[in-house]
């Protein structure tokens, strides 16, 4: 049979399985076994008692079905895919701990007096924990918990609170350490590190369009973030700023003390250094660093003792000491990968283990938060891996039939102009995100984009600037990233609805938080459409 009809069944079989409600690793996995047949044994389907003519039937552990079962077998042995059980189980620690209310809370007192200022906290919050875990639905829950009955006690409007809620706790698809990003990198054998760079400038920017439209809608319409009424003593203005420069002083001189014992470290046994042959030198590790953190401890020092004084200083560490765990914890994940110290699920493994003993220290550990926390991990983690291997057994399958190929002949060779392909490759990842997830997205549907991304004219791709031919593979992750950032609000199925309305009051319908999102939807598509026009941007912060 052809591969053009194969395509066909293909597609209409996959819509026909879902629309039925069957899950995507099951349908996946009976598509793969229909698409083999088709191509290598259609002797099977016309005339099923002959059993073929044994090219599948025949030599089991052969041929086509060999090579599907390594490609099946090296994606669930790599090493990198250990990650994501870790940063799942850190997550969970996260969300039954009190580390996050207390970020919220440490944030609110910093913020509650300006408008808009708990939906602005809601969004450096969810930004903060993206940056710890990279998971989205248990952020969305936790900021629905915490944030959505503050907004609505406070008369916030309601679609205001449920779109800054969900647009911001699904920020884990786009901030490292993401899963997407994570998966993205083993499928396309593309670098994680690189990913997780390159995603930094583009992560940021959505949450701060996120965050500019909150202030730019509340000032123009004051009635959608009503003032708290002041607290008696509650410290204002430039009295509040005092006491957060203070807050500051006291982080700063911790980190940049930590920074100068580690260089002093290095610089003591020699490890840093310079070994020539290509090795970089340890990240901040060099002698030339030590001056630089001894003075910034000292000028921290002083502004504390003199500038500040002891009593402001210590109020405003009670005020703000709640976002000191959790930037703890972002800079063991990230400062152990960006740091050269440990690759990817060492860093995933050492996160989970500093929020395991922040807990200890807090007197919030015990056996029953350990154990929900290896519950839901092996729930979730569960359902990726099915997912994982029912859609790398079809993209397996139509790999070796000659799918890519085929798709990718077909769309080269239209009139198209190049980004005339790639647009037409958003649209049908933002119609697929509305419908599916993305683990199958990414699984399915990358392996055919790329390659085609790849033989697209560099120079064509975007309307600024130049994309570096060794970073199309990383734009491209990116520019897939911030789609599926797009699905987790996207009707009929955006998952986030569907997290927010598990723990939203009853009076608030499914109906009511779509619509809560189509502003917030039309943000991360100006984002997607910033990626689009200057690709560049991916590759500011790569060697």
């Amino acid at each position: 049979m052809d591969i053009g009809t194969i395509s066909m069944v293909l597609m209409l079989g996959l819509l026909v399985l879902l629309a039925i409600g069957m899950p995507l690793g099951m349908a996946s996995a009976i598509l793969a076994v229909l698409v083999l047949v088709m191509k290598f044994e259609p002797a099977l389907l016309s005339a099923p008692w002959t059993f073929g003519d044994g090219i599948l039937t025949g030599r089991a552990g052969s041929g086509p079905l060999n090579i599907l079962a390594q490609k099946i077998y090296g994606l669930l042995t790599d090493y990198v895919l250990i990650s994501i059980p870790l940063f799942i189980f850190m997550a969970s620690l996260l969300e039954r701990s009190g580390i996050a209310k207390d970020m919220y809370s440490s944030l609110n007192i910093w913020l509650n007096h300006t408008r808009g200022g708990i939906a602005i906290v809601t969004s450096i919050m969810a930004v903060i924990m993206a940056a710890m875990s990279g998971i989205i639905g248990g952020e969305v829950v936790l900021l629905g918990l915490i944030a959505l009955p503050q907004m609505l006690r406070l008369g916030y409007n309601q679609n205001l609170a449920i779109g800054t809620i969900c647009a911001s706790g699904s920020l884990g698809t786009m901030i490292p350490p993401s899963i997407v990003l994570i998966i993205y990198g083993l499928i396309t054998e593309t670098s994680i590190k690189a990913l997780f760079t390159a995603s930094f400038l583009p992560g940021f920017m959505l949450a701060s369009f996120i965050i500019i439209y909150i202030i730019v809608r509340t000032q123009l319409r004051p009635q959608d973030a009503p003032l708290p009424e002041p607290v008696e003593g509650e410290p204002r203005g430039w009295a509040k700023l005092a006491l957060f420069g203070a807050f500051m002083s006291v982080l700063v001189a911790g980190f940049s003390a930590v920074l100068f014992l580690r260089a002093l470290f290095f610089t003591a046994t020699g490890q840093n250094i310079d070994k020539g042959d290509g090795v970089d030198p340890i990240f901040w590790g060099t002698a030339d660093y030590v001056p630089w953190f001894a003075g910034l401890v000292a000028i921290s020092l002083l502004l504390i003792f003199f500038a500040f004084g002891r009593e402001r200083t210590k109020t405003g560490w009670d005020m703000g000491k709640g976002l000191v765990p959790p930037i703890v914890v972002i800079g063991v994940v990230l400062g152990s990968i960006y740091g050269g110290i440990t690759g990817i699920t060492e860093a995933a493994g050492m996160g989970a283990f500093a929020v395991f003993v922040i807990a200890v220290l807090r007197g919030e550990a015990s056996s029953d938060l350990v154990w929900d926390s290896l519950m839901r991990t092996l729930k979730s983690t569960g359902t990726i891996i099915w997912v994982t291997i029912g859609a790398a057994a079809l993209a397996g399958a139509y790999t070796i039939a000659g799918g890519p190929t085929y798709v990718a002949d077909f769309i080269v060779g239209s009139d198209l102009p190049t980004m005339g392909i790639i647009l037409a490759m958003m649209v049908i990842l933002l119609f697929m995100g509305a419908f599916m997830d993305w683990v199958g997205i990414v699984l399915l549907i990358i392996p055919v984009f790329l390659p085609i991304v790849q033989r697209l004219p560099i120079e064509e791709i975007g309307l600024f600037g130049e994309l570096n031919p060794r970073h199309v593979a990383i734009w491209f992750g990116v520019v897939f990233c911030m789609n599926m950032q797009v699905s987790f609000l996207s009707p009929p199925f955006g998952p986030a609805a569907f997290y927010l309305k598990s723990v939203a009051p009853a009076h608030i319908s499914l109906t009511d938080i779509f619509k809560g999102f189509l502003p917030f939807i039309g943000i991360q598509l100006i984002a997607l459409s910033v990626l689009l026009i200057y690709p560049p941007i991916v590759s500011l912060l790569l060697p």
